[in-house]
């Protein structure tokens, strides 16, 4: 595993968008249907939006209907970090890229074969690299 990416929230704010701030930093949420990746079909791997660790292969997405993108598995399961999350009232996990820690979203037991799971992602977390 890389070594993880310590900064100040000053400094995150001075690299990241607002929006991106807010998501990836304070685990705030897209709304649905509006990111940039939700209905995207390019083939390439999304990276974390704050890092630039491989995250998600293009070859992994499908169409949850949720509004969000959506994997039935990460890249290497040793880039993400798994969080209990029990805000508003809701048993969740919680995602994080394990390198900066920037929230992705979460993942849930109701993804498509082969593993059954479903990556609820936001896309402002994410930069699709096409180039692979």
């Amino acid at each position: 595993m890389t070594e993880k990416i310590t900064k100040t929230d000053e400094e995150w704010k001075k690299e990241l968008t607002a929006e991106e701030y807010e998501v990836c930093r304070m685990k705030g949420t897209e709304q649905a249907f509006t990111g940039m990746y939700w209905d995207c079909k390019d083939d390439g791997v999304y990276k974390c939006r704050a890092c630039g660790v491989e995250l998600f292969s293009s070859d992994a997405k499908f169409d949850s209907g949720t509004g969000w993108p959506s994997f039935f598995k990460p890249e290497d399961d040793e880039q993400i970090e798994y969080i209990e999350d029990r805000s508003y009232g809701m048993l969740r996990v919680e995602v994080n890229c394990k390198k900066c820690g920037s929230h992705l979203g979460h993942v849930f037991d109701d993804g498509p074969a082969p593993s059954k799971l479903r990556y609820c992602i936001n896309s402002v977390s994410l930069k699709l690299d096409k180039s692979n």
